[in-house]
C-alpha cells in the first residue's frame, strides 16, 4: 500500500541521508515557508502542465538536492513544443539516471503521436524500462509500416485489457488496414474492452467494425435491448449480439443462457455459439456458479483471453472435474501455462490421473521458487517450508557504495517528501544490474535507515544468496508479542499479514484511507475501540503503532471467530470484508482445500493477498519456531454453509 508521507526522524539516520537536511533547510523560496513546498508546488505545477507557474517556483530552487527532478519539472510541461535538443540536452546531462529515462520516455509518446519514426526510432531502443504498452504499440507500427509481420506481437501485447490509449488503436487500426490482423482480431479487441466496461476504447473501434447504426454501444449500455432484438443475419449484428450476451451475463448468466438458447440465438453459427458461450461462461465463473463447468464446456475450442482460460480452470478446480483442469492448462499459451500457478494445478491433474512422473517434473521445476505455489509444490513432493541459511553479513566495503549512491539519496528524499511513487523509481532504478552481493547490501542500508519495505522487496530479489532476516523482519517484537499473546492469536500470520498490508511503513496509508501498520479504515478502528472499551482512542491515534496493533490484532480475531477460525477465511475477511467470504464459501457444492478456495476467490486483489499472507505466515513460523511448516494445513478445507451475513463492519 501507497503511504502519504515517511517519518524523517527514521529515513534519515544515516549520514549519507542527513546530508540533504541543511541544504533543504538553508534555501527559502519566496512566497513558500520552505524549499520543500516550492518543490511540491513545482511538482504540481508541471503535472497541470503549466509551464509558466514550473518556471517562475523552478527558478528560485537552484540549490535544491533533487536538481534533476527541479529541471524535470520544468520541460515536461513542454515536452509537446521542446525541441530535440531541448531534450537531448536534458537526458545528456542526467545520462543514466531514472529521470532520464522517464524523459525519454515522456518524449518518445510524443514522437509516436506525431508519426516522427525516424527520430522514435533512433531513440526507442535506448529507452530502458521499455514498461510502457502504448510505447510498445508504437514499435509495433513503426516496425509494420517498413512491411514488418507484427501481427503475433501485437496479439500477444493486446492480450490484456489495460489504458492503451490513442497508440494501441492506431496500431489496431494499420493492422486491420494492411490485413495483418482479420474481423476475428478486432472482434476479439472489442470483447475484451466491452467485459472491462471501457466503453470508450469500444467506441474507438466502432469506425473498424463497420457499424454505423449505433448498435455497439447499445451492446455496451443497454445489452438487454440488443438480446431482445435477436442476433439479425450479418456476422457484424452476430458479433454484436455476442457482445451483448456477455454484457447481459455480467448480472444474469441464466438470462443470457436462455437467449443463446433461444431459436434466436440458434442463428448463430457453430463459431459463434462457442464464443458466445464463452463470454457468458466467463462471468458465470466470476460469480462462482456451478454452472460454469457445462458452459465452459459448450465454449469447447473457443478463443479465450488471459482471464477466461484461468476461470475457467477455477471453475474446474472448484467443481472437483480434473480433467477439465488438465485440458484446459494444455490448451493455454506457453507463457501462461508455464506460470508456477498453472503449472502446479496440471501437476496435481496429472497426478490425478495416476501420471505421477510427470506430476513429479513440475513440481520439482517450481518447488525451489519461493511464495504460495513453490511451498505447496514442495509439500506434493514430500517437504515443508523451512528457512533457508543466512547469506553472509554485509561487510562495510560492501555497504559503502550504497551509503554513496545518489539514487538512493534521492529516493530517501522523495520518501521524507511523501511521494512514494517516485522515491520506489529512483531506488528500483539503482537495483538494475546489481548482484546478489550488492542487493543484500542494500537490504541492510535499507534497514539502517529504518525503511522496511525496501529492505524487503529488495531482499526478495535474491536467488542463492538469501536472508530470510531481511525478507521477513519483526520489528515491535514487543508490541506483537503482548497484543497476540493476550488473544491468543498466532503472531506469524499477524507478521505475515502486516508484511503484505504495509510492508511495516508505519504511517502506511491506503487510496481508499486504511492507515497504519494494519490498514485499519476508520470505521473499523471506531467499531473495534469500541468493542474492545479503548476509551481513549481518536481517529489521530490510529498510526501509533501499540494503538495500531491492539486494534488491529483485534479485528482479525473478531473475524477469525466469525469464520470458525479459518486462517483462509479470515485473511480474505481482512482484505474483502466478512461478508463476502462467507457468500463465497456458500457456492461450493462440496468442501475444497483451502488453496482452491484462495485461488477462486473472485477478487484479484483479495485472492492475491490471501495467497501472501498465509506463505508470509508460513515462512514466519518456520523463523519463530525452527521447524519444517506446512502451508496446506495452514489453509485447511473450507466448506460449504448456509450464508448468513456478517455483524462485523
Amino acid at each position: 500500500m501507497f503511504v502519504k508521507k515517511v517519518l524523517t526522524r527514521f529515513l534519515f539516520a544515516a549520514v549519507s541521508v542527513a546530508a540533504f537536511v541543511p541544504a533543504a533547510q538553508a534555501q527559502r523560496v519566496a512566497g513558500f515557508a520552505s524549499a520543500d513546498d516550492a518543490f511540491l508546488a513545482l511538482r504540481d505545477a508541471s503535472r497541470r502542465g503549466d509551464a509558466t507557474k514550473a518556471a517562475e517556483i523552478a527558478a528560485g530552487l537552484g540549490n535544491y538536492p533533487i536538481p534533476s527532478y527541479v529541471d524535470y519539472y520544468q520541460i515536461r510541461p513542454r515536452i509537446k513544443d521542446a525541441s530535440a535538443s531541448d531534450v537531448l540536452g536534458f537526458i545528456d546531462q542526467y545520462r543514466g539516471t531514472a529521470i532520464a529515462d522517464r524523459l525519454r520516455n515522456d518524449w518518445l509518446l510524443e514522437l509516436g503521436k506525431r508519426r516522427d519514426w525516424a527520430t522514435f526510432d533512433a531513440q526507442y531502443p535506448m529507452f530502458v524500462l521499455n514498461d510502457d504498452t502504448q510505447l510498445k504499440c508504437y514499435a509495433l507500427m513503426s516496425k509494420a509500416l517498413k512491411g514488418g509481420n507484427v501481427a503475433d506481437e501485437a496479439r500477444a501485447l493486446l492480450a490484456v485489457p489495460k489504458d492503451f490509449g490513442e497508440a494501441c488503436i492506431a496500431l489496431i487500426a494499420l493492422l486491420m488496414e494492411t490485413k495483418q490482423f482479420d474481423e476475428d482480431d478486432l472482434w476479439a479487441q472489442i470483447r475484451l474492452a466491452a467485459d472491462t466496461g471501457n466503453a470508450d476504447f469500444v467506441r474507438r473501434l466502432v469506425p473498424l467494425s463497420g457499424i454505423d447504426d449505433g448498435s455497439l454501444m447499445t451492446a455496451i449500455d443497454k445489452p438487454a435491448l440488443i438480446v431482445a432484438k435477436g442476433p439479425g443475419f450479418r456476422r457484424v449484428k452476430h458479433e454484436v449480439y455476442i457482445v451483448a450476451l456477455g454484457r447481459v451475463a455480467r448480472n444474469n448468466p441464466q438470462q443470457a443462457a436462455d437467449a443463446l438458447m433461444s431459436n434466436d440465438g440458434q442463428r448463430l453459427n457453430n463459431k459463434q455459439q462457442k464464443l458466445a458461450w464463452a463470454q457468458i461462461a466467463l462471468q458465470s465463473a466470476r460469480k462462482l456458479q456451478p454452472e460454469a463447468v457445462e458452459y465452459w464446456r459448450k465454449a469447447g475450442d473457443a478463443p479465450l483471453s488471459v482471464e477466461a482460460h484461468e476461470w475457467k480452470i477455477r471453475s474446474a478446480l472448484r467443481a472437483g472435474d480434473w480433467k477439465l483442469v488438465r485440458h484446459g492448462i494444455e490448451m493455454m499459451p506457453n507463457a501462461l501455462r508455464n506460470d508456477p500457478t498453472w503449472t502446479y494445478w496440471l501437476a496435481r491433474a496429472y497426478a490425478q490421473d495416476d501420471k505421477k512422473e510427470k506430476a513429479i517434473t513440475l513440481w520439482q521445476s517450481i518447488a525451489s521458487q519461493p511464495g504460495f505455489y513453490g511451498q505447496l509444490a514442495l509439500e506434493e513432493l514430500g517437504q515443508r517450508t523451512t528457512i533457508p541459511p543466512r547469506a553472509a553479513a554485509v561487510t562495510a566495503a560492501e555497504l559503502a557504495p550504497m551509503e554513496n549512491n545518489a539514487g538512493f539519496k534521492r529516493a530517501f528524499k522523495f520518501f521524507e517528501l511523501g511521494l512514494r511513487f517516485e522515491g520506489y523509481r529512483e531506488w528500483n532504478w539503482e537495483l538494475r544490474g546489481m548482484n546478489e552481493r550488492q542487493l543484500l547490501a542494500a537490504a541492510e542500508f535499507a534497514r539502517r535507515n529504518d525503511v522496511l519495505d525496501r529492505m524487503v522487496n529488495t531482499s526478495d530479489r535474491t536467488v542463492v544468496e538469501v536472508n530470510y532476516d531481511q525478507r521477513f523482519p519483526t520489528p515491535h517484537r514487543e508490541v506483537m508479542a503482548t497484543a497476540t499473546q493476550r488473544l491468543q492469536l498466532e503472531m506469524a500470520w499477524v507478521y505475515g499479514l502486516i508484511r503484505q498490508e504495509s510492508r511495516f511503513v508505519r504511517d502506511a496509508r491506503s487510496h481508499v484511507g486504511a492507515s497504519g501498520l494494519m490498514q485499519l479504515m476508520p470505521a473499523t478502528a471506531r467499531y473495534v475501540a469500541k468493542r474492545i472499551g479503548y476509551n481513549d482512542f481518536t481517529p489521530a491515534r490510529v498510526n501509533e503503532i501499540e494503538t495500531n496493533v491492539l486494534l488491529g490484532t483485534n479485528y482479525l480475531n473478531m473475524v477469525l471467530g466469525d469464520l470458525e477460525g479459518s486462517q483462509t477465511m479470515a485473511t480474505a475477511a481482512y482484505n474483502a470484508g466478512p461478508g463476502r467470504p462467507r457468500a463465497w464459501r456458500s457456492t461450493l457444492a462440496q468442501p475444497v482445500e483451502g488453496a482452491i478456495f484462495a485461488e477462486s476467490i473472485p477478487f484479484s486483489e483479495t485472492r492475491d493477498y490471501v495467497k501472501k499472507v498465509l506463505s508470509n505466515a508460513t515462512y514466519y513460523a518456520a523463523m519463530f519456531e525452527n521447524r519444517p511448516q506446512s502451508l496446506k494445513a495452514r489453509l485447511g478445507m473450507v466448506g460449504p454453509a448456509a450464508f448468513v451475513p456478517s455483524t462485523l463492519p
